[in-house]
Order: C-alpha cells, then sequence, then structure tokens
C-alpha cells in the first residue's frame, strides 16, 4: 500500500500550478474482527479500507477533502484528481488563515513492526481451550495499520504495525466481572492462559459475599488499567499547550507551580516507544520523547503546529486536539507480586469507569470503581466491593497520598476502533495510595 500511496500523491502532484502545495494524509487498516459471548464467536468479520485527505495550500489558504480509497488506480486517480479541481474552486473563497503551519523542510521516514500475527483459526483454538467454562464476552482487532503523509514538496513519511488486541470480560453475575485484556504484535496461547488464569482467581473471590463500606478515604491500590483511565482523561487538555495559555487545563496549578506531583511521578510523550507514527498530518516529525511531568514537576507541553504559530514557540509534532498518543510513566520500586503485602487492608482497583471532571480547573476528577474491585484484609483479597464513586484530585492520587509506582509496568493500547483502529497508547505501572476519597 505504500508504493501505492506515493503513486497516488506523485500522480496529483503533477498537476500542482503556481505556488500551491499539497499535503496529502493517509489513513488505512485491513483488521479481522471477532466478537465473543459465553466465549463462543458472536460475529466475525474483516474490514479494509484506506483513506486520503487532500489539503490544497495556496498562500495562506487551505482546503482540505477525504475521499476512500479502492486501491484501483483507474477508479482513484480521476475522483483525486476531480477533488484537486473543486479545492482549488474553494481556495477563492476562503479566507486568510493566520495560524497556517505546515512542514516546509523534508524530513522523509519509514517505521515498521511486523511482528507474527496468528490466524483467526489459532485465536479460536487458543480461547476455547483456556476459556472454556467461562462467561467471557469481548472483541478481538488485528491485522496490519498504516498512517503516511507526503507532500508536494518532496517529504514520504511511512508507518506500518501489524498488531492485535483482545478485549474482554469475565462476567459473573449481574455487575460482578473481571476485565483484562491482552495485546501486542506476537501472540502467545502461554501468555493469553496466564491472563486468564489471573481472572479465574479473582472470578473465586468475586463470587465471596460483597462488602459494603462507608463514604471515605481509603488506602488503595489502582491497577495499570484503572491509572489508565485517569491519565486518558488528564489527556484532554492537561498537556496541551493551547489549554495551558487559555488557562483551561486541569494541570493548570501544575503549569503555574502552585501545586506540583508526587516526585516520583514523571510522564512524558515517548513516540520512539510506543505505537503511533512518528509524523503528523503537517509533516512535522515527533520527537522520540516529550517530556511533560519531571519528578512532579511542569516540565513541558504538547504544541500543534497552529498553536506554535499563534504563541511564538517551537512546536513538537502534537496533532490539532495536543492529546498524548504515546504517553508514558516512569515506573517506581514496588514489584508488582508484593502488591497486596504493601496494600495489607484497603482497595485493590482493578479498573475505574465513567471518568469526568468535578472541578476541572482544580484538576478533580470523579468516577466510578466497577470490575474487579476487591477489600483486602493482610495482604489478601476477602471480598468484593459494592460499586462506589469516587471523587479526588490529581494532587493528590498522583501527589500527596501517593505511596509507591510498581517497578513493572504495562503497555495498554487505546481500545477505539471507531472509524478505524487506533494507533495510541500509555505504559504504565500501577500506583498505591495511601488514600482515595471515596463519596457514594
Amino acid at each position: 500500500m505504500q508504493t501505492y500511496f506515493y503513486r497516488l500523491v506523485d500522480a496529483v502532484t503533477a498537476r500542482l500550478a503556481g505556488d500551491e502545495v499539497l499535503l496529502c494524509d493517509y489513513a488505512g487498516e485491513v483488521s479481522d474482527f471477532i466478537r465473543f459471548n459465553h466465549a463462543e464467536v458472536r460475529q466475525a468479520g474483516s474490514v479494509t479500507q484506506h483513506f486520503l485527505t487532500l489539503r490544497l495550500v495556496r498562500g495562506r489558504r487551505q482546503a482540505s477533502l477525504a475521499l476512500g480509497l479502492s486501491g484501483a488506480s483507474q477508479t482513484d486517480l480521476p475522483r483525486l484528481h476531480a477533488a484537486l479541481e473543486a479545492l482549488r474552486e474553494l481556495l477563492d473563497h476562503v479566507p486568510e488563515d493566520p495560524y497556517l503551519l505546515y512542514a516546509t523542510e523534508v524530513h522523509c521516514s519509514e517505521s515498521r513492526e511486523l511482528g507474527s500475527l496468528p490466524a483467526s483459526a489459532e485465536v479460536l483454538e487458543a480461547i476455547d481451550q483456556e476459556a472454556r467454562g467461562l462467561d467471557l464476552v469481548g472483541l478481538y482487532a488485528a491485522g496490519p495499520i498504516y498512517r503516511g503523509f507526503a507532500n508536494s514538496l518532496g517529504q514520504r513519511n511511512w508507518h506500518e504495525r501489524h498488531d492485535f488486541h483482545l478485549d474482554w470480560s469475565c462476567h459473573l453475575r449481574t455487575d460482578k466481572a473481571v476485565k483484562a485484556d491482552y495485546a501486542g504484535t506476537c501472540w502467545s496461547p502461554a501468555e493469553l492462559g496466564r491472563r486468564l488464569a489471573e481472572v479465574r482467581e479473582q472470578l473465586r473471590t468475586l463470587g465471596l459475599s460483597p462488602r459494603r463500606i462507608p463514604p471515605g478515604r481509603y488506602r488503595a491500590y489502582l491497577a495499570p488499567a484503572a491509572l489508565t483511565e485517569i491519565l486518558h482523561i488528564l489527556g484532554w487538555g492537561g498537556f496541551s499547550l493551547r489549554a495551558q495559555h487559555t488557562q483551561s487545563s486541569p494541570l493548570q496549578r501544575l503549569v503555574e507551580g502552585s501545586a506540583r506531583l508526587h516526585p516520583a511521578v514523571t510522564l512524558a510523550e515517548c513516540t520512539g516507544e510506543g505505537t503511533a507514527p512518528p509524523f503528523q498530518g503537517d509533516g512535522y516529525a515527533r520527537p522520540p520523547a516529550v517530556a511533560l511531568v519531571r519528578r512532579g514537576e511542569h516540565a513541558g507541553s504538547l504544541v500543534c503546529p497552529r498553536s506554535a504559530m499563534e504563541f511564538g514557540v517551537l512546536g513538537n509534532g502534537a496533532d490539532a486536539g495536543e492529546a498524548p498518543s504515546a504517553l508514558q510513566m516512569t515506573a517506581g520500586d514496588l514489584p508488582s507480586t508484593e502488591v497486596l503485602q504493601a496494600l495489607d487492608t484497603g482497595l485493590y482497583i482493578g479498573n475505574l469507569w465513567y471518568l469526568s471532571y468535578s472541578d476541572r480547573l482544580a484538576g478533580r476528577i470523579t468516577g466510578m470503581t466497577r470490575f474487579a474491585t476487591f477489600w483486602v484484609e493482610a495482604g489478601r483479597r476477602v471480598a468484593p466491593l459494592e460499586v462506589m464513586r469516587f471523587d479526588d484530585t490529581v494532587y493528590e492520587m498522583l501527589g500527596t497520598q501517593l505511596l509507591a509506582l510498581t517497578r513493572e509496568r504495562e503497555l495498554v493500547p487505546d481500545r477505539s476502533t471507531y472509524g478505524g483502529r487506533s494507533t495510541a497508547s500509555l505504559r504504565l505501572p500501577g500506583a498505591l495510595l495511601q488514600g482515595l476519597r471515596l463519596t457514594l
């Protein structure tokens, strides 16, 4: 597909006139999807889709148009040529864009991670063997994901990743369930079996009589999946330069220096170690790492080209929304095998749910416990916990109340398939807190 994409770009570029500049952003995938219910196949299918966005620039005017590609040049080229003419007509009627900025220096790149993906039959066989007797509900998605950029200045960028993601829940009864996932580029039936064995162990505890506790602050352990939800919602403007300059960031106090996180907290956008492409739709390369929080203090921001132009700073390859796509938190010293002993008595929280801001500018987040949340006594899970609401600030959860981070981290891919499989991911440890505030 890479060669075909470049061939289309060359053909359209040959029709440019005068000072016209063409930017081309490509996204595609060839994915197998299998939906499970009661550990059996409920629905199976495949999706092949390719999209190309043409962006024509003339002076300080720009217009864009997105098309689906068929993969046949006799069909795609006439449509692209017609799209170019339509964009030319639009440019005569759109105003100048004072914040227009795109890459003019040519930086070409190729990145591929081909992996070793299983045949769908192998996945079905492994799930049939390892999940027998479980009420497993989930979705398996696998196959190559493609991203590309090219412009009429000669720049060519390509990113290709072949990976899989199995996201599932095992239900016991009513709202009692354990949620888990398995993702990567190299499939291992043994690793799937290990993860399902952990699920079975948690389900045994989940079958006990649930514990109800009064609202208050409790010692708690946030598994990486739970911490993912907190970092995900902080990505909604928390690390954005635009949000910080407009005083709307949920980390505004951190940025201004009136509050800080725990010294163990270091966050960075690490495209070089994540799953996202090392370039973006304006043609700018993303650095391997962008420091965001260093030892609990503000260290940097995500800056898209428009923000760079508007606020007079250097960009660092962020997308227009300035949300992280490869966020990582530095690991701590607590071995994951010793989490329950270190927790001693308190809450083991496997997942958090329905998060939103209760006070955005204060960094206060509220949400629900749901899947696999247990009451722990003397380092042992003794009962499932009734669903409760938490309400706490990031300055407490990752600041004054943070005791330790685990030595091991998990790569948590974005599960989104809306419009196409996502390339975003997070790599996070688990977090042991002195206290988490439960309100209902």
